[in-house]
């Protein structure tokens, strides 16, 4: 299955939330956090600018990115999480 996204939205795979605190505590379903962090998937093909250009995108597939917590929205295909968010909501992109 592939997403194309349109414009410049990007779909995440976003990372797993943490089963368990650095101190050992195992935590359930409802205390874990939401993840902020994933990796991109299908990258749009660039928000339409005024002279009917596309502007490039800033990530690609591959990367792997932080976004907002309440940001994008959530969808399930074939019992896989994706967030669909908006190049301009993306925080930043991480570097190893």
């Amino acid at each position: 299955m592939e997403l194309r996204p349109l414009d410049d939205r990007v779909v995440i795979k976003p990372s797993e939330a943490q089963d368990k605190t650095a101190g050992g505590i195992f935590l359930p379903d409802t205390a874990k956090e939401k993840p902020m962090i994933g990796k991109v998937l299908w990258v749009g093909p660039g928000k339409m600018q005024d002279d009917g250009k596309r502007a490039p995108m800033s990530v690609k597939k591959g990367d792997e990115v932080v976004y907002g917590k309440y940001m994008g929205n959530e969808i399930e295909i074939d019992n896989e999480k994706y967030v669909i968010v908006r190049e301009a909501d993306l925080l930043g992109v991480v570097e190893k």
